[in-house]
């Protein structure tokens, strides 16, 4: 199959669009500052990011999980929960990402510095 001169325009119009949306979504991440533990929904505890933390955290249904912090990093070293999915998601270190044991019921979220008001910039009706 030989390739036409649309279909090459077309693959780097794409490949280039790819690569313009994939820097915007790097750029625009920002490094936390709070980590935030809930269970079940409920706030139980809350750490600077900047700060090298252990926590053990027991969950809903008397599970376990092993929050560490260190160096700007998040991650679950340990659980209980039998797939071990939220230790398998590695580290986190930007605003907006997240760690969620279901078996658990825990979320462990990054929180960002807030700049201005928290108000929406559109609202729609």
């Amino acid at each position: 199959m030989k390739l036409k001169k649309q279909d090459i325009i077309l693959i780097c119009g794409l490949l280039a669009g790819s690569l313009l949306f994939g820097s915007a979504l790097a750029l625009g991440r920002t490094d936390g500052d709070t980590v935030i533990v809930r269970i079940s929904g409920e706030t139980i505890a809350e750490f600077s990011q900047s700060r090298n933390t252990e926590y053990r955290i027991e969950g809903a249904n008397g599970g376990m999980n092993a929050l560490v912090i260190q160096d700007g990093e998040v991650w679950l070293e340990d659980a209980s929960c039998p797939d071990q999915l939220c230790v398998h998601q590695g580290h986190i270190r930007h605003a907006g990402e997240s760690i969620i044991c279901l078996p658990n019921e825990v979320v462990v979220a990054i929180e960002g510095k807030t700049e201005g008001s928290a108000a929406p910039d559109i609202v729609a009706s």
